[in-house]
């Protein structure tokens, strides 16, 4: 028998701050899966939310797109994972697979998505229900706390890494030393590339932590690289950083945005953009993404970084990463 209520943090689109309670425990829909939430990573996105940068869709949601849990009911037609079994929840959670980007195999742009953590509650409590058909099932080298930020640090990284060529030998820039860009560097470190990492101008800590992962070279967002790069990774969100990276890269390189929210991008030179340089976004994430993120790591050793955080004390994670005082990412534990 499921509980009748549960402890979540959830948002007031009036207010940034979280607002703690006790909120009825889901039931599931017939595709649905009913989590008890071991763990719950805070992505820039839930920050996003909760600052009112994204536009609400409800009165109030249950912020957490990075979720951990033990599947403890399922729904009629829900039998793609057994009562028990361990599941991660992303922030891309349903789609209409009707519209044209769907009948193009472009999820990630369905005209009517479901998202995690902003269209339905999500991990920032003690259960969590999803759509099984957008869930995934989790590395066993993992623990609980360790797999929750490859669940959308880990997965919108690496399609950001995927879409600037990760094929080809290079010099990858990584702009913003946080959650995705510390799982993105090991993984091209280990594909032989060169990792220019770019942390907040005088960030000594963050600089030396890249380093520490492999990165060829750490400086400021304010220095430029030693050598032109071939592609550069955007994730923090702020607007300047475009023209500066746009500016480190090689005539033919790409520049990709992997964030949902940036900052105004000032206007800069066309010789920044000209010599086929490419400028591009990154826009959610496919059930593809997973499947060949999560095969990679097979092969691949990522390690997460992590700071976890009791859930009760989700206000102090979230100002932690507002303040960009973490090194890795922040997880919340029910």
């Amino acid at each position: 028998m499921l509980p009748t209520s549960m402890f979540a943090m959830s948002t007031d689109p009036l207010g940034r701050e979280l607002l703690g309670g006790f909120k009825p425990v889901p039931q599931p829909g017939d595709h649905d899966v009913v989590l008890r939430v071991l763990a719950c990573g805070v992505c820039r996105t839930d920050l996003h939310i909760i600052d009112g940068e994204l536009p609400p869709r409800l009165a109030s949601v249950v912020p957490g797109h990075e979720v951990v849990g033990q599947i403890v009911a399922r729904g009629a037609l829900a039998s793609r994972f057994a009562v028990g079994q361990r599941v991660g929840i992303p922030w891309l959670g349903g789609t209409c697979g009707a519209c044209a980007f769907c009948a193009m195999q472009r999820e990630n742009l369905c005209d009517f998505p479901v998202f995690t953590g902003y269209d339905r509650d999500g991990g920032f409590a003690e259960y969590a229900a999803a759509d099984e058909r957008f869930c995934f099932a989790l590395p066993f080298r993992y623990d609980d706390c360790h797999a929750a930020p490859l669940l959308c640090a880990g997965l919108i990284g690496f399609r950001a890494w995927r879409l600037a060529g990760e094929s080809a030998p290079r010099r990858l820039g990584l702009y913003g030393f946080g959650a995705a860009a510390h799982i993105i560097c090991q993984i091209a470190v280990s594909q032989k590339q060169e990792v220019y990492a770019f942390t907040q101008p005088g960030d000594a800590a963050g600089q030396q932590f890249a380093r520490s992962l492999g990165a060829a070279w750490a400086g400021g967002s304010d220095q430029a690289p030693p050598l032109l790069l071939d592609a550069a990774l955007i994730f923090a969100p702020v607007g300047a950083l475009v023209p500066a990276a746009l500016a480190a890269t090689r005539k033919g390189g790409t520049v990709v945005c992997a964030g949902i929210h940036m900052s105004p991008i000032p206007t800069f030179e066309y010789r920044l953009l000209w010599g086929e340089r490419v400028l591009k976004s990154v826009a959610n994430l496919t059930r593809e993404d997973g499947d060949a993120f999560f095969s990679l790591l097979e092969d691949c050793r990522v390690q997460t970084h992590v700071q976890a955080f009791a859930l009760q004390d989700a206000n102090a994670a979230v100002q932690a990463l507002r303040d960009g005082t973490l090194n890795g990412a922040a997880v919340l534990v029910p």
